[in-house]
């Protein structure tokens, strides 16, 4: 059940999410089908709750700009400038396959948080928003698995 929490909790944190918790759980030797479904189960997650929750988290980080912490919101704002510049070509020109397309590729700075930021940014709605994070998600763990596995010859 502990392998099953890690990779879960892994599965949560920003740019490690599940692509990269399902090599953590194969690396650490767990059942597939656990850690599949533990970062799976993360993706869902992230896919169903970060959309609910940018519009608090923008109203916290304004909040926060005129306190001492406003280096955080700096940061935070520097943040979704370069999520908008990455995501926004592939979200302007392809709608929803270009959401899911940015979410699958599994380099850092993509992903479910990022897609999500970015189309809270882009004003994407959440009824193709949700199912972007999703599919992509999923896809982006489906790319890691294989050479993860040892599939075709890479390892």
């Amino acid at each position: 059940m502990n392998n099953l929490l890690e990779v879960f909790i892994l599965s949560l944190v920003p740019t490690f999410e599940g692509r990269y918790a399902i090599v953590y759980g194969i690396g650490k030797g767990y059942p597939l089908w656990k850690t599949l479904l533990a970062a799976s189960l993360g993706v869902l997650l992230l896919s169903l709750v970060l959309p609910a929750i940018l519009p608090y988290i923008d109203r916290l980080m304004l909040w926060l700009g005129k306190t001492p912490l406003e280096n955080v919101a700096r940061l935070y704002l520097y943040y979704i400038e370069r999520v908008r510049r990455k995501a926004h070509p592939y979200v302007e020109k392809w709608g929803f396959l270009g959401l899911t397309i940015f979410v699958a590729i599994p380099f850092p700075g993509t992903g479910v948080w990022t897609g999500a930021l970015a189309a809270y940014l882009l004003g994407i709605e959440k009824r193709m928003t949700v199912p972007a994070l999703i599919l992509g998600g999923l896809l982006s763990m489906a790319i890691t698995l294989v050479p993860s596995l040892g599939i075709f010859g890479v390892s």
